[in-house]
C-alpha cells in the first residue's frame, strides 16, 4: 500500500478491526441466504506525512451510485446546515449575484437554505437516488463524482464559485489529489472553500473507533489537511472546531495566491494537535487497545442483560453502527432489532450482523428495557426525542466514548385544562 498523499510505502498499523462488509450495504430479506463479501478494515498512518488512511478496497462507485443515507432525516444535522448557510452568507457577504457549489450535496438538506435565500447554487451528488430527492425539492443537482476533469467542465458551464462547500466528503475520496484539483477548478481565483471533516484528534481522544469504515478513506488533522489541500494549490487560512460527528473541524481554504496569513484559532488548533502528539508517529498509537476495551465493556453489558431476561434493541442504522456491531460480533440474540427514521432501510437488515431494521414506532409497541443508541454523536437530540421510553422505565445506552446507561429526558406533563 502506498500513501495516497505522498506516495511513500512506510505505513504503520494504527487500528485493525478485522474484516467487515461495507457499512451502507443493507440486505434485503431475499439476500439473507446469499454470500456477503467482507473486506479488511485496517487503519494505517503514513510515517512520512502522517496521513491516516484505509486501503481503497471499495470504490466510491460501489458505495455511492445508490446510497442509503439521506441527511434530512437528522433534525439536528439540518439545523446545523441552516446555521452554516446563515453564517457563510454573512461572513462572505453572499447575495443574489453570488454562486455557491456544494460537493456531495446529498438530498439538498443544505442547499435548500441557499435556494430559499435566492442565491444561485449547484449541488454535485454522485448518488443518483439521493440527487433525485434533491431535485424534487427544487435544488439544482448534477450527478457526478468530482475530479479535476468534472470540476473544469462544471466551471466552464456554470462559472467559478464564490464558495465551494464540501461537508463530510473529503474523507470519502480515494483519489485525494484528483478530488482536491477538482475543488480548485470549481472555486473562483478569489473565492473560498469550506470543508467539514471529522477531526482525528477527537477520534483518538474519545475512542471513536466505530467511525472507521470503508467509505472513509482517510482521517485528518489540520496539519495533514494542509498538506492535502496544498496539492491543489489551496491553503487553509482558518479553522473552526465543531461538535458534529463527535468532534469535527471546519477548514476555510482559499487559492494559495490570495490566502494570506492563518488565523489565530487555526494556530491554536495546530498547537493542540502538536501537544497531543498528533504531529508525531507516536501520538497515533494505543487506538487499538482503546477499541478493544470498549468492545469488552459493551459485550459484558449485553450478555448480562440477556442472562437477566432484559430486552435490548437499537436506535438508528448508521454506517458507524455497523462497524460497532461487526467488530463486537453483536447479532439478533443480543440486539433483537434496531429502528431508523429512514424508510429506505425498513425491512432490510444490517450488513454482516443481519439485525432487522424496523420503523421507530416499534419501540412503543415492544417497550424494551434498553435502547442502544448507535448514532451516539446525536446524543442531545436523541435523548430528548426518545424521552417517551421513560414512560415504561426504558433506559438509553450510549456505547462511546464509554458505556453510559442513562434515563431519557422526561417528557413535559401536559395540563388537562
Amino acid at each position: 500500500m502506498n500513501c495516497r498523499l505522498c506516495g511513500r510505502t512506510e505505513l504503520v498499523s494504527m487500528l485493525d478491526l478485522g474484516a467487515t462488509p461495507p457499512c451502507e450495504r443493507f440486505l434485503t430479506a431475499a439476500e439473507l441466504d446469499r454470500p456477503e463479501p467482507s473486506y479488511p478494515l485496517h487503519l494505517r498512518v503514513c510515517s512520512a506525512c502522517l496521513l491516516v488512511q484505509l486501503p481503497a478496497l471499495i470504490t466510491p462507485e460501489d458505495t455511492f451510485s445508490e446510497y442509503a443515507y439521506f441527511s434530512s432525516y437528522s433534525t439536528s444535522w439540518v439545523a446545523h446546515a441552516e446555521r452554516f448557510v446563515a453564517d457563510a452568507v454573512d461572513r462572505l457577504q453572499l447575495g443574489s449575484d453570488s454562486y455557491l457549489v456544494e460537493v456531495a450535496s446529498n438530498d439538498g438538506y443544505l442547499l435548500s437554505h441557499v435556494v430559499d435565500r435566492g442565491i444561485r447554487c449547484l449541488g454535485i451528488e454522485p448518488s443518483a437516488n439521493v440527487g433525485a430527492a434533491a431535485r424534487d425539492r427544487g435544488v439544482p443537482t448534477h450527478t457526478a463524482f468530482l475530479d479535476a476533469a468534472s470540476g473544469a467542465r462544471l466551471r466552464a458551464e456554470h462559472g467559478p464559485a464564490d464558495l465551494v462547500v464540501a461537508n463530510n466528503v473529503y474523507a470519502h475520496v480515494p483519489d485525494l489529489v484528483g478530488f482536491t484539483s477538482g475543488l480548485r477548478a470549481l472555486v473562483a481565483d478569489d473565492g473560498w472553500i469550506s470543508i467539514e471533516v471529522q477531526h482525528l484528534l477527537s477520534l483518538v481522544r474519545h475512542r471513536q473507533f466505530d467511525t472507521v469504515y470503508h467509505e472513509h478513506f482517510q482521517y485528518y488533522t489540520v496539519r495533514s489537511a494542509q498538506l492535502a489541500l496544498a496539492t491543489g494549490g489551496l491553503a487553509v487560512v482558518d479553522v473552526e472546531t465543531l461538535p458534529t460527528h463527535g468532534g469535527s473541524i471546519r477548514l476555510w481554504a482559499r487559492p494559495a495566491e490570495v490566502a494570506g496569513e492563518p488565523s489565530a484559532r487555526m494556530l491554536a488548533v495546530l498547537a493542540a494537535e502538536s501537544e497531543a502528539g498528533m504531529h508525531d508517529l507516536a501520538g497515533h498509537t494505543g487506538f487499538g487497545a482503546a477499541a478493544s476495551a470498549l468492545r469488552l465493556e459493551l459485550l459484558e453489558f449485553l450478555l448480562d442483560a440477556a442472562r437477566s431476561g432484559r430486552t435490548v434493541v437499537g436506535y438508528g442504522a448508521p454506517g458507524k453502527g455497523n462497524t460497532l456491531l461487526n467488530y463486537c460480533g453483536i447479532r439478533p440474540d443480543l440486539l433483537r432489532y434496531t429502528v431508523d427514521r429512514n424508510p429506505y432501510k425498513h425491512g432490510r437488515f444490517t450488513p454482516g450482523t443481519r439485525i432487522p431494521i424496523l420503523a421507530p414506532e416499534q419501540l412503543a409497541i415492544d417497550r424494551p428495557d434498553y435502547v442502544l443508541v448507535l448514532p451516539w454523536n446525536l446524543r442531545t437530540e436523541l435523548t430528548e426525542a426518545l424521552g417517551y421510553i421513560g414512560d415504561w422505565g426504558g433506559r438509553l445506552v450510549f456505547p462511546i466514548p464509554q458505556l453510559d446507561v442513562v434515563d431519557p429526558t422526561p417528557r413535559p406533563v401536559r395540563s388537562s385544562r
